[in-house]
């Protein structure tokens, strides 16, 4: 019976097998060996991210060629559909991480609130002043929508996108309200998305004690609950 092995130009233990050179997988240089692929191929994964977050804030979304995003990265254009399957698919990727980041810091949160004003305040807050991005994150949100408007492949799936992110707020909101019948995530999503660009461009005009009584209206209006 043969045991496990793999052909291999770097092994430090070799064995004579009817003439093939062969090793074994768990020896220590070939498990380093590919320990070292998987860390180049996630410094190469994060190096796309950053080069495309960068030009896609310059540049926008259609402004910013493959080609481009990956010069700035130091990679080939290659490495952008082997990763991705493409710019569209890095963008969603680059939004994706963010989000999730963002996600982790308002449950933690979330977690100690005790009030819907302070669960509110947590979405706004993390909304406007997000904890990962450098800022860039509802700004591309922004492109997104306007690249989508324009892209039915990007419509679709930034549609699948609100949707899981409306029912997630459905489930927050029933559980913070003991109201199970209301729907109010597209509104609040849409609320929070749209106060945040009144809040960008002109800060002075939206206060934080405003934006969150605007938010309070849309799940007390549908639900009951009160502060």
């Amino acid at each position: 019976m043969r045991s496990a092995s793999f052909l291999s130009p770097f092994a430090p233990e070799l064995a004579s097998s009817r003439g093939l050179v062969v090793v074994r997988l768990d020896s220590e240089r070939y498990v380093s060996c590919v320990a070292t692929q998987g860390e180049r191929r996630a410094e190469t994964r994060q190096r796309l991210l950053d080069a495309a977050a960068e030009l896609f804030a310059a540049r926008g979304v259609e402004g910013s060629s493959v080609d481009a995003i990956a010069e700035r990265a130091e990679r080939t254009s290659g490495a952008v559909y082997d990763h991705f399957g493409g710019k569209d698919g890095l963008l969603f990727a680059l939004l994706e991480g963010w989000v999730d980041d963002v996600a982790v810091v308002v449950g933690a949160e979330l977690v100690n609130a005790t009030t819907l004003d302070e669960r509110l305040a947590s979405l706004w807050r993390n909304v406007t002043d997000p904890p990962t991005g450098d800022g860039r994150w509802i700004a591309l949100e922004h492109e997104l929508w306007s690249y989508a408007a324009r892209n039915d492949a990007a419509r679709e799936h930034l549609a699948r996108r609100y949707r899981a992110a409306w029912e997630g707020v459905d489930e927050a909101v029933a559980e913070w309200t003991h109201d199970q019948s209301s729907a109010v995530g597209p509104a609040l999503i849409g609320v929070l998305l749209g106060l945040e660009m009144i809040r960008r461009v002109d800060p002075a005009a939206l206060p934080d004690h405003l934006a969150i009584a605007a938010l309070r209206g849309v799940v007390t209006t549908t639900t009951g609950a009160t502060r």
